[in-house]
């Protein structure tokens, strides 16, 4: 299966593309989508979504992975994220892309085996995972990749396959 996870931000929207087969991965393509600091923050939603909209064209997923929303301190940056997170949402519907959502705990869960993992660990162990020289930058991607090797894992369990019929 081919997955896609997207890691959402307005200044730098990471993405990740795995292949999962039978427990292993291989990598596809990472990278980020950047916009550029604008007073109108409309015009960053489009680079955003024109982006997104780019790299499903070219990655063709069979599935993709958005990071649930979660934030503790910056409800303003929050608003920003959540924005663009929208905008990331409609591309993948108008693609026909299938959506799947998961907690930050349930990715280092999935990646790692411990669901308070730090970010470092994930990071490695997302590395070991698809067998990399070193850790993917920027860090937006290689979180990206984490949450495609999450789904990877959820997908390929017999539960999850009975659940989406795969």
């Amino acid at each position: 299966m081919r997955i896609l996870g997207i890691d959402p931000g307005y200044a730098i929207v990471g993405y990740g593309a795995v292949e999962a087969r039978q427990g292993r991965y291989r990598l596809l393509e990472y990278g980020a989508v950047t916009t550029c600091p604008n007073p109108d923050f409309a015009a960053r939603l489009r680079e955003i979504y024109e982006g997104v909209t780019q790299i499903l064209r070219e990655l063709r997923p069979q599935a993709a992975v958005v990071e649930k929303l979660y934030f503790r301190n910056n409800k303003t940056t929050g608003i920003g994220v959540a924005e663009a997170r929208g905008v990331i949402l409609l591309a993948l519907s108008q693609a026909e892309v299938p959506l799947f959502e998961y907690t930050p705990m349930q990715v280092k869960q999935a990646v790692t085996g411990y669901g308070k993992a730090l970010k470092p660990q994930v990071q490695e162990m997302t590395r070991r995972l698809l067998d990399l020289p070193k850790i993917p930058k920027p860090d937006d991607a290689a979180d990206a990749l984490a949450l495609a090797i999450c789904h990877g894992q959820a997908a390929g369990s017999a539960l999850r396959r009975g659940l989406l019929g795969l």
